[in-house]
């Protein structure tokens, strides 16, 4: 072979070579972009039915909440169980299918985590504060927890194995006080539709409730509230049916989005 035609043998070769190494770095990059790309991402991959078992008082930001994370998720449905805390412990303590808790108190999501039903530590994403609920207009002139207690009112509280329930006794106790309902209730909106009903003249209920109801009743503050504050804990459960997606709404909870839609309902943050 002569030496020119050595020479365009090599400069045949090195450009075969050169295309070669040309199509892998292309085919890298195109990887890479695909593992990057919105469309491959975990959240692009959601889909199912999430199930939440919440806290009576989370049923109208819990519920925008949904709405907002199944507009992220398209494929994803969010379904709400809202009750007393207690009750829903016990449901998924007992087997109820769920795949997130979100409790009015830490002493309910105990029942779950000592249990072993909860994926991790919970975290505590607001707090509440409780507040009276009185007939629109206040026509009984309640300005005080004392007020309660008078004679002939009718009052409503929450059950005491209930969060709002053991919240209220917790600020009858700080004011050193006596109140004996005309019931207690198995959860805060129930407590809260006896005023809006009628059927009460004043309950003691949180904060958000008498936000959530608008005119229907009148909020009345006092200071006893101040010592029973409780905080809301939010935890993935361990059987969760659908665990990426639940994660995913936690998150939310959590996020920044969730804490302007929770302090909007009159939550206080953690």
């Amino acid at each position: 072979m002569t030496r020119t035609a050595r020479r365009r043998t090599l400069q045949l070769a090195g450009t075969a070579t050169a295309a070669l190494l040309a199509l892998s770095a292309c085919s890298s990059s195109d990887s890479s972009s695909a593992s990057s790309s919105p469309s491959a991402s975990s959240s692009a991959k959601l889909s199912g039915t999430v199930t939440v078992f919440a806290a009576a008082s989370l049923k109208e930001s819990f519920t925008s909440l949904g709405k907002t994370f199944e507009a992220a998720h398209p494929g994803t449905r969010v379904t709400f169980n809202f009750g007393g805390s207690d009750t829903l412990a016990a449901s998924i303590t007992s087997g109820a299918p769920a795949d997130v808790f979100a409790s009015a108190s830490a002493k309910t999501m105990a029942i779950v985590t000592d249990a072993k039903d909860a994926v991790g530590t919970p975290v505590t994403f607001v707090r509440n504060q409780l507040e009276i609920a009185t007939l629109p207009g206040n026509p009984d002139k309640i300005t005080s927890l004392k007020d309660l207690t008078k004679s002939g009112l009718k009052v409503v509280l929450c059950d005491k194995t209930v969060p709002c329930g053991a919240a209220a006794q917790k600020a009858l106790t700080a004011g050193s006080l006596k109140l004996t309902p005309v019931s207690y209730e198995q959860d805060v909106k129930s407590a809260l539709t006896k005023v809006e009903l009628k059927e009460a003249d004043a309950a003691v209920v949180y904060k958000t409730d008498v936000k959530a109801a608008g005119g229907k009743v009148d909020g009345v503050e006092f200071p006893e509230s101040a010592k029973a504050i409780n905080e809301y804990p939010i935890a993935l459960l361990k059987d969760a049916p659908n665990a990426a997606a639940a994660k995913a709404f936690i998150a939310l909870v959590e996020s920044a989005e969730g804490k302007k839609v929770l302090t909007a309902a009159g939550f206080l943050n953690p």
